[in-house]
């Protein structure tokens, strides 16, 4: 998978700066614990840190294409192209020759026969950074769906990037500043394009390439959503979406290194496990490797609350029967969760404080866990974004209303985590206003069927929300989780095959059968168990335990005694202190428990990141 920094300066001799990226590099570590590289030449420094999954001793980097002793071009790639060894028979008939068995080599050869257009060719996640030396231009690309992550600082004299803004911000001509737009991308709950939160740092969009030359930086969009008239009929496109989810798990199985899924028990992840399981066994590779992460009391303690009607490990087990995977449940307590040390390493992975709270932390340890045994799993994340999963996708309320609609009907929206901010500083973010210029920004990007109106015009609204904002949330937190501890995750059903073709499916198609995700159930039916077929969506599990929330309230009580409170320009300590005294019961647990891990995570981040608010 891998993590890729580097530095571009027309100005400078950078062969001169590689303490520096090197430091840079170092930064990723936990991304590529496998290798690390460096190359430079006087205008640019590329760097590094490997995590080996093909061909594990001819895949280093950066890797340098050559002809005749000069140097062509210089990759640093993150990632996994799954098409590679169909592009690698490709450009072999047009006269590439090739010294390794990598998918980086051939991303690297891609580029010399197609230029910029390479990702026009290219199926999978990746980010990576192209130094063509001939022209000195560096050339950004990131996958159509964002699934893996890049970032970009511009200089006064070219720019720096990284996989993740630690890696920018190791180079001193990175200021940690965050402004009032930095503050309002923090609190909004949405996702706009290109915002990284710190001042002067941008984040390269899904499906966008940026080029940067001696004229400046140019961004343009290779790949976008796009409507078309959906033609096929219920059962043709049912046995389409099966068809590409048996050669998309087929690709993704394709690895070096021992690979394993991830188990919750629901429709996706055991979508995913079956069929995996299913072509394992007729490839005669034996049993797919499962894990599944529960909580101490969990299943025997378990109550129903208005996102989860059911706890994950009847289910998952039930699945682990029908398929007979080798299977592991990772049990974690409180204690594990409240550790201070894996509370720093997951903010430090999310390089902001922008978690969600015990389900990034559990999310780490069972990463953690896995990587242990296997150095790649398989996922169901983006299902519900791509079949219509979610509440918000049923719900009139949220259907209709004149925002994002996860903001509409939940207090996933984190109205509560507002309240403790400082009512000067709340008036001068103006939350709504913000919230409501990013929800119109994206409607107008909505690529509309010419006539369509009513319901399906507002279904294909909300789908295309989930999959270009929502998505991009949940995509962040499994790669920086799993990145943390050097585990490839890798999500099927990001696939932009499947999404563009589940995207012109009409709604009415999508809940033929009157449920959530009918598409999927209907394509995977045959190798499921009942009882999984007929579960309703339960999100990813939080722990239930009153001794979590007990120890949440006592480190916000601890931390308010601090007369250095890194997060007073910003937090009301009355209002942090009146809700860390409030009666713990089922409801104000849930209502106190975002806004009490938010404080926690802020004031860490702007004291270890030294961030200065400049509002």
């Amino acid at each position: 998978m891998c993590g890729i920094t580097g530095w571009v300066d027309y100005k400078r001799d950078l062969t001169q700066t590689r303490e520096i990226a090197w430091g840079m590099t170092d930064t990723m570590a936990c991304r590529g614990p496998d290798d690390e590289g460096l190359w430079t030449q006087p205008h640019a420094a590329l760097g590094h840190r490997r995590l080996a999954i093909i061909d594990l001793l001819g895949g280093r980097q950066p890797m340098i294409a050559e002809e005749d002793g000069q140097e062509l071009a210089v990759l640093t790639y993150s990632g996994e192209v799954y098409n590679f060894q169909e592009l690698r028979r490709e450009l072999t008939a047009h006269g590439h020759r090739f010294r390794t068995q990598s998918d980086t080599e051939v991303v690297l050869h891609a580029y010399l026969e197609w230029g910029e257009d390479l990702a026009d060719h290219l199926n999978g996640m990746y980010a990576f950074a192209i130094w063509d030396t001939r022209r000195e231009e560096l050339l950004l690309v990131r996958d159509r769906m964002g699934i893996k992550p890049l970032y970009y600082y511009p200089t006064l004299h070219g720019v720096l990037f990284g996989s993740e803004p630690k890696a920018i911000l190791a180079n001193p001509l990175a200021e940690r500043v965050v402004d009032a737009d930095g503050l309002r991308e923090l609190f909004a709950f949405v996702k706009t394009p290109e915002h990284a939160i710190f001042k002067g740092m941008y984040e390269v969009r899904p499906g966008q390439l940026v080029k940067v030359s001696r004229q400046g930086i140019t961004k343009r969009r290779y790949w976008k959503l796009c409507s078309y008239e959906h033609t096929d009929d219920i059962p043709t496109t049912v046995a389409t979406v099966r068809d590409l989810l048996n050669d998309i798990i087929a690709r993704q199985l394709i690895s070096d290194v021992p690979l394993c899924t991830l188990l919750s028990g629901g429709l996706d992840s055991s979508s995913v496990t079956a069929l995996a399981a299913k072509d394992l066994r007729e490839s005669g590779l034996g049993k797919v490797r499962s894990f599944a992460v529960d909580f101490v009391g969990y299943t025997e303690n378990f109550k129903p609350d208005s996102a989860r009607s059911t706890p994950d490990a009847p289910y998952v087990h039930d699945l682990v029967q029908h398929v007979d995977s080798d299977h592991t449940d990772i049990v974690l307590d409180s204690v594990d969760l409240m550790d201070p040390a894996v509370r720093a390493t997951v903010l430090r992975a999310r390089d902001l404080p922008i978690g969600m709270g015990d389900m990034d932390t559990s999310l780490y340890l069972l990463f953690r866990a896995i990587r242990r045994h296997s150095t790649v799993a398989l996922s169901g994340e983006s299902a519900d974004e791509v079949f219509g999963g979610y509440n918000w996708f049923h719900d009139p309320v949220a259907v209709n209303a004149d925002t994002f609609p996860w903001l509409a009907i939940s207090d996933i929206s984190g109205q509560a985590n507002l309240d403790l901010i400082d009512q000067d500083v709340l008036r001068m973010l103006d939350i709504p206003k913000y919230r409501a210029d990013s929800y119109h920004q994206a409607l107008a990007e909505v690529p509309h069927l010419p006539g369509e109106t009513g319901h399906e015009r507002r279904m294909r609204e909300i789908s295309y929300l989930n999959l270009t904002r929502f998505v991009q949330m949940l995509l962040d937190r499994k790669d920086r989780m799993s990145m943390a501890v050097g585990l490839e995750v890798r999500v099927p059903f990001c696939d932009h095959r499947l999404v563009q073709y589940v995207f012109n499916a009409p709604w009415a198609m999508k809940t033929f059968d009157g449920r959530e995700k009918s598409l999927l159930r209907a394509a995977c039916a045959d190798v499921l168990p009942e009882s999984v077929l007929q579960r309703v969506k339960s999100p990813y599990p939080s722990t239930q335990d009153p001794g979590y929330e007990m120890a949440l309230r006592e480190a916000v009580r601890d931390l308010l005694r601090d007369d250095d409170l890194s997060s007073r320009q910003i937090i009301n300590p009355v209002q942090a202190r009146a809700l860390s005294r409030r009666v713990i019961d089922d409801r104000s647990a849930q209502e106190t428990r975002g806004p009490l891990e938010r404080m926690l995570q802020l004031d860490a981040w702007l004291r270890e990141y030294q961030v200065k608010l400049d509002i």
